[in-house]
């Protein structure tokens, strides 16, 4: 059986007996210095993912592949990234698989289109627009970082001035009036075409809601995601002190023909939801 073994240019994760983590770059010659000592990379490189390999002065410390999840977490950052427990479920909600093509407008720190990336790899690809010049920068080293800029194409444009694509098979925003850019998102969707937004407010989901419903949008979903840890001690099992809980809001809807689709009237969808109330 193949070992899976650290190589030279490898991000892996270095785990120390008090839990401190630190993510190396793998690179001939170099040397990781701790408050325990150092590792000469050259040590490293070579050796199974899952062992230890020791400090100077010998301190151990496990060697650990890097999750994707902990990739995402680690992207430098100058705004609020799209967060691990939305990333998941996005991926689902709007069919990134092998082979997709997918738009996405708001590159920001480029945490979901590392996400994207390498779910549509190795046939598919990712479209992202971004228009501010610092940020795309910041996001191309991340993702160049992560070797994902294969199946990434990135753009310096406002979408007000609509996508270059047609016939995607899904889109993502994640841009202050997302309302704003149905009918662009539209224009580059195919029939059927997964669409996906976030938002931290409830007002601009209200606003987007309005602008779905308005234009026959489909399949009209918002949900919003909570995640709570707990301490890892079997005998006092229970939740964390803190939680994550409100990052966004997610919208969800997909592409039909005009006219194919009149979504309920407002009145309709009270007497629905009223039906669907448990009864006392």
């Amino acid at each position: 059986m193949t070992q899976n073994l650290a190589q030279a240019n490898d991000l892996v994760l270095l785990v120390g007996r008090d839990d401190k983590r630190f993510f190396v770059r793998l690179v001939p010659g170099a040397s990781f210095h701790t408050h325990h000592g150092f590792i000469r990379h050259d040590q490293i490189i070579g050796q199974p993912f899952g062992g230890a390999v020791r400090t100077h002065s010998g301190h151990p410390y496990l060697l650990l592949q890097v999750s994707l999840f902990q990739q995402i977490m680690h992207v430098k950052r100058a705004t609020a990234i799209v967060y691990p427990k939305e990333i998941g479920y996005i991926l689902l909600k709007i069919n990134a698989v092998n082979g997709a093509r997918i738009v996405e407008a708001g590159t920001g720190s480029g945490a979901l289109t590392l996400a994207l990336a390498r779910a549509v790899a190795p046939d598919g690809h990712v479209f992202t627009y971004e228009v501010r010049s610092d940020m795309q920068a910041l996001a191309r080293k991340n993702l160049e970082s992560a070797g994902a800029l294969a199946n990434v194409s990135m753009k310096l444009r406002n979408i007000a001035d609509g996508f270059d694509e047609s016939d995607a098979d899904a889109a993502f925003l994640d841009v202050r009036e997302p309302q704003d850019c149905l009918a662009q998102v539209r224009r580059a969707l195919k029939g059927g075409g997964f669409f996906g937004a976030i938002v931290p407010t409830t007002n601009q989901v209200q606003t987007l809601l309005a602008g779905l419903l308005q234009d026959g949008w489909a399949q009209i979903e918002v949900e919003e995601l909570l995640m709570r840890p707990y301490k890892i001690v079997p005998e006092r099992l229970r939740p964390d002190d803190r939680m994550v809980a409100h990052t966004g809001y997610l919208i969800f809807a997909r592409k039909v023909d005009e006219g194919a689709w009149t979504p309920p009237a407002a009145e309709d969808r009270a007497v629905e939801e009223a039906d669907d109330e448990p009864a006392e």
